[in-house]
């Protein structure tokens, strides 16, 4: 029997990928959370990679360093208290073109303020600056919830601005739960050229 990865594994695995083919790789969390996917991302660059990270909720940078620390992982990572679309900002400039994964995992804090959620707006912003700083076979994931009152307008953003992608320079997926109501789902952007 076939095992389904979930969302958040399913976005790990194409991440894994695109970083395995590099000696040292250039990484984004846009969307810190409890740090998970930060954690994730220091434990496969390496020590020769480097992870930048995002979240606009002060409670989620501290819980990001708190675990990072613990697992003796912050060196590798530069944690800023600022929204994803204000990346060009923080990342130096020479990364441009050299990012090879960035992780979007949209909606609210978990176990945190479910009124505090992430936009339509700001997260198009962001993928526009993750599209044009990727490297070529880099990867953009994005999992999506409708769980949440912006939820199902962010999807239908989302997946309006990735399939308009020029097909010559990306290639665009969507999976998601077809027979389950409110699943979250999975956006993956892979840099061809």
């Amino acid at each position: 029997m076939m095992k389904t990865l979930s969302t958040l594994q399913s976005a790990r695995y194409y991440v894994k990928q695109a970083i395995q083919e590099q000696s040292h790789s250039i990484v984004v969390d846009a969307t810190l959370g409890n740090g998970y996917d930060t954690l994730f991302l220091a434990q496969e660059v390496g020590m020769q990679g480097k992870v930048f990270g995002f979240d606009i909720q002060l409670l989620a940078v501290k819980k990001t360093t708190q675990r990072l620390k613990q697992e003796g992982l912050l060196d590798r990572v530069a944690l800023f208290h600022a929204g994803h679309e204000c990346w060009e900002s923080f990342i130096p400039r020479e990364y441009k073109n050299q990012i090879n994964a960035v992780m979007f995992n949209l909606g609210y804090l978990p176990h945190g303020d479910k009124t505090i959620i992430t936009h339509p707006e700001t997260t198009l912003q962001a993928m526009g600056h993750a599209c044009q700083w990727l490297a070529p076979r880099g990867i953009i994931t994005i999992a999506l919830y409708v769980g949440h009152e912006e939820g199902q307008a962010e999807v239908d953003h989302v997946t309006r601005f990735a399939s308009q992608l020029p097909a010559k320079q990306f290639h665009v997926t969507w999976t998601q739960l077809l027979n389950r109501a409110g699943a979250p789902s999975l956006v993956v952007i892979e840099r061809i050229k």
